[in-house]
C-alpha cells in the first residue's frame, strides 16, 4: 500500500507544482512591470508613425486639404474677360469695309466686376474650406492611431491567451499523468483518463484558432503600419504587464475633449462658414457691373471705338435673392443647432467612458489584487485535498478551470480599459469604447467557463473558481470545456 501511496504522490506534487505555470510575475516584478504605461511602449510608437507615414487614407485627406488651399484664389478672383467679334456691314451685295462708312469689324472687350465686397466674402467661405479639411485631417490622424493601437492590443491580447493555453497544455498533461497513475493503482476511474485525453486533444483545436487568429492580427496591424502582411513584429510586452490606465477628473476631459474634438470644430466651422454665406446672400442683392470697350477697324475710313458700363438689374430679387438670404439664415440657425448637438454627444461619451473606465480598471485591479490570488490559492487547496482523497478529482478541474477562466478574464479587464483609454484619446464620438467594437469572448482556453471569465473582463468575476473554493462538485455538470478537465 506504502508503494501506491508513493506512485500517487509524485505525479500528485507535479499536479500541484503545475498549478504555478497558471501564476503571473511576483510581487517585486509586477510592481515594476506596473510602471509600464502602455502608450510607453517604443514599438507601439513606432507603429504608429509608420501607420501616419504610409497609411492611403491620409495621403488621401491630405490631398483634399491642399486642394481646398487651391480654392481660395479661384474664389477671390474676377470673372474672366468676354471677347467678341463682330462685323457690321452695308446690304447684302458684298462686304463693305472701306467702302462704306457704316460698315466694320468689331472687337470687344467685356470685364464683369462683382459689387465691392463679394469677392472678399467668397474668399472667407473658401478659408473656411481650408479649416474644416484641416479637422478632418486631424480626425484621420486621431483615427489612424487609434486604430493601430487597437490593433496592436489585439495582438498583445491574442498572443497572451495562446500562451495561456500553452500553460493549460501543460497543466492538461499533469493532470492525465496524475490520472493515469490512480487509473492503474485502482484509485482513480477509467472516465477520468478518457476526459484527461479528450481534452488534451480539444486543445489542439484551440491552439489551431489561437494561432489563426494571431496570424489575422499581425496582419492588420502589418497594414495599420504599411508593412508586408506576413512581417512579422517581436512584441516584448504581456497585456499581464500593462499599468492600468489613469480615470481622469471629468471636468478635465471635458474640456479636453471639446479642445480637441474634430467633429466639433467641423461643426462649428459650418456654422462660421454659414454665417459668412448668410453676409455673402446679403451683398447679392447689390448688383454686378459689366465695363466693355470695343474698336471698329473700318477699312479706309478712321476706326471707331466704344466704350461702356452695364449695371444688372436684380428685378426679381423677391423670388431669388430675397430668398437666396432666407435660405442662408435658416441653414446659418441649423448649423448653430448642429454645432450643440456634437458638442451635447461628445460630452455625454466623455462622461460614459469615465464611468466605463472606472468600472473596468476597478475589476481589472480586483483581479490583480484579489481574485487572482485567491483562485490560484483556491486551485492549490483543492489539489492538495485531492491529493489526500478528500475531493473528487473534478472538484481539482474545476478549481483549475476557474484559475484558467480568472486568468483570462484579468487580460481582457486590462484590454478593455486600454480600449476605453485609447477611444478617449480618439476622442470618438462613438458609444463607450469607440470604434474599436466589442472584444471577442469565445474561441481561448477552455470553452463556457472562459466565457465567464470573459465577462468578468468587464466587471464580473469568473464563477468558476467559487464554487471549487468549498471542494464541492462541478455546478455545469461537466459541460464546460474548462470543467472537462
Amino acid at each position: 500500500m506504502s508503494t501506491k501511496i508513493a506512485l500517487l504522490l509524485v505525479p500528485a506534487l507535479a499536479l500541484s507544482a503545475s498549478a504555478s505555470l497558471l501564476a503571473t510575475p511576483g510581487a517585486a516584478r509586477a510592481q515594476a512591470l506596473a510602471q509600464r504605461t502602455f502608450e510607453d511602449d517604443p514599438l507601439l510608437a513606432e507603429l504608429i508613425q509608420e501607420s501616419l507615414k504610409h497609411r492611403p487614407e491620409l495621403r488621401q485627406v491630405d490631398g483634399l486639404l491642399r486642394a481646398e488651399h487651391e480654392r481660395v484664389p479661384q474664389s477671390g478672383a474676377f470673372p474672366d474677360p468676354i471677347l467678341s467679334l463682330g462685323l457690321q456691314n452695308d446690304g447684302f451685295q458684298g462686304i463693305q469695309i472701306g467702302k462704306m462708312e457704316t460698315s466694320f469689324w468689331q472687337v470687344m472687350v467685356t470685364q464683369p466686376i462683382p459689387w465691392p465686397g463679394k469677392l472678399g466674402l467668397r474668399s472667407d467661405v473658401a478659408a473656411v474650406g481650408i479649416r474644416l479639411a484641416e479637422a478632418g485631417m486631424s480626425r484621420a490622424r486621431l483615427t489612424a492611431e487609434a486604430e493601430v493601437k487597437r490593433a496592436y492590443l489585439d495582438l498583445l491580447l491574442a498572443r497572451d491567451r495562446l500562451a495561456l493555453l500553452a500553460r493549460l497544455e501543460a497543466l492538461w498533461g499533469k493532470v492525465e499523468a496524475l490520472a493515469r497513475v490512480r487509473y492503474e493503482n485502482g484509485e482513480g476511474t477509467q472516465s477520468d483518463l478518457l476526459r484527461a485525453q479528450l481534452e488534451r486533444n480539444r486543445l489542439r483545436q484551440r491552439r489551431w484558432a489561437l494561432e489563426a487568429e494571431v496570424r489575422t492580427r499581425l496582419g492588420a496591424l502589418n497594414r495599420l503600419a504599411g508593412r508586408p502582411p506576413e512581417q512579422p513584429i517581436e512584441t516584448v510586452r504581456s497585456v499581464a504587464d500593462l499599468a492600468l490606465p489613469a480615470v481622469p477628473a471629468e471636468a478635465e476631459a471635458l474640456a479636453d475633449a471639446e479642445r480637441r474634438s474634430p467633429e466639433l470644430l467641423q461643426a462649428r466651422l459650418q456654422t462660421e462658414r454659414a454665417a459668412r454665406q448668410v453676409e455673402l446672400a446679403r451683398r447679392d442683392r447689390w448688383p454686378d457691373l459689366a465695363v466693355s470697350a470695343a474698336i471698329m477697324p473700318r477699312g479706309g475710313f478712321d476706326p471707331m471705338w466704344s466704350a461702356g458700363v452695364s449695371v444688372s438689374l436684380p428685378i426679381f430679387s423677391a423670388s431669388k435673392q430675397g430668398r437666396a438670404v432666407a435660405e442662408s439664415e435658416l441653414r446659418a440657425a441649423a448649423s448653430g443647432d448642429g454645432a450643440e448637438t456634437v458638442r451635447q454627444v461628445l460630452r455625454q461619451r466623455v462622461r460614459e467612458r469615465i464611468w466605463l473606465l472606472e468600472s473596468l480598471v476597478e475589476s481589472a485591479r480586483l483581479y490583480r489584487e484579489g481574485l487572482l490570488v485567491q483562485s490560484r490559492a483556491t486551485a492549490d487547496s483543492t489539489t492538495s485535498q485531492y491529493r489526500v482523497g478528500r475531493v473528487t478529482f473534478a472538484s481539482v478541474l474545476e478549481a483549475l478551470g476557474g484559475t484558467i477562466a480568472d486568468e483570462d478574464g484579468a487580460l481582457q479587464a486590462v484590454v478593455a480599459a486600454q480600449r476605453v483609454a485609447v477611444a478617449a484619446g480618439e476622442v470618438s464620438l462613438e458609444s463607450a469604447g469607440g470604434g474599436g467594437g466589442a472584444l471577442a469572448s469565445g474561441g481561448v482556453p477552455g470553452a463556457a467557463a472562459m466565457g465567464g471569465g470573459a465577462a468578468g473582463g468587464a466587471g464580473g468575476g469568473g464563477g468558476a473558481s467559487s464554487a471549487s473554493a468549498s471542494g464541492g462538485p462541478p455546478t455545469s455538470g461537466g459541460d464546460s470545456s474548462m470543467t472537462k478537465m
